[in-house]
């Protein structure tokens, strides 16, 4: 199975983050791993890393300048070879109660954090994407992918159990609306030759998911870095499970 060695995972201080770098750091074919964290400082599970091919970066998904400069960071690096994958994986939780006092900020945040950045992410990287999307190959990671960590309760026609007791509302709106940015730049890059696909990584041990959650985050991490792995033009524009089972939008 082919795949690519160069990947930038956004939110790589802890979770899926964290466990997507762990797994692709076992990967023989990476030569460059760019995981970024909001606070470098405080993500001992990154900093504890040894290996060369790992590069820690600051960056806040919701500041463009700070975009940018890891974008000149990773360019620097891979030069002519571009960047062959780019996982928007940073995402927060907001438990929003209808029926407490509206909180316009609050939604805007989880919308920006968890909607909107991935797509500006998405579109400040995308040059370093095509440049090694340029040199051919076949669909896949391994040449020119954007993947989104999105989450089964991004799926409408899915949704049975509305916001329930954890007040989901805002997160299913956030999620349902990153399936939404993947599923259209899919289309639009796909004469290009770049793959897109969301993943709901399952129920996961994380400070999200907590300790009672079924799958842990090495189970997910492995699982996910397969199917990606796996994936080529049949799969672009798709929304699947951890596995590669399609999930309905």
């Amino acid at each position: 199975m082919p795949h690519p060695t160069s990947v930038l995972i956004t939110g790589a201080n802890r979770g899926i983050g964290l466990g997507l770098t762990k797994e692709y750091l076992k990967l023989d074919a990476v030569k460059h791993i760019f995981a970024t964290a909001r606070n470098p400082d405080k993500a001992e599970g990154l900093t504890q890393i040894r290996d060369p091919r790992l590069k820690v970066l600051r960056m806040d998904v919701q500041d463009v300048a700070s975009i940018k400069a890891v974008y000149e960071q990773v360019s620097r690096v891979v030069g002519d070879s571009g960047l062959n994958l780019l996982i928007n994986n940073a995402g927060i939780w907001t438990n929003y109660v209808v029926a407490a006092e509206p909180d316009p900020a609050a939604l805007l945040n989880i919308l920006h954090t968890n909607a909107a950045s991935p797509l500006i992410v998405s579109q400040i990287f995308l040059p370093l994407i095509r440049k090694s999307v340029a040199h051919g190959g076949e669909w896949g990671a391994q040449r020119g992918a954007i993947i989104n960590i999105s989450s089964g309760m991004g799926s409408i026609g899915e949704n049975t159990s509305g916001s329930g007791a954890n007040h989901s509302i805002a997160y299913r709106m956030s999620k349902a609306a990153l399936n939404q940015m993947m599923k259209t730049l899919a289309v639009d890059l796909k004469k290009e030759g770049i793959l897109l696909a969301a993943f709901c990584p399952g129920w996961v041990q994380t400070d999200m998911g907590g300790k009672n959650a079924a799958t842990t985050v090495d189970d997910s991490a492995e699982a996910l870095v397969k199917t990606i792995g796996s994936f080529d033009e049949q799969h672009t524009g798709g929304y699947f499970r951890r596995h590669g089972d399609k999930i309905e939008f």
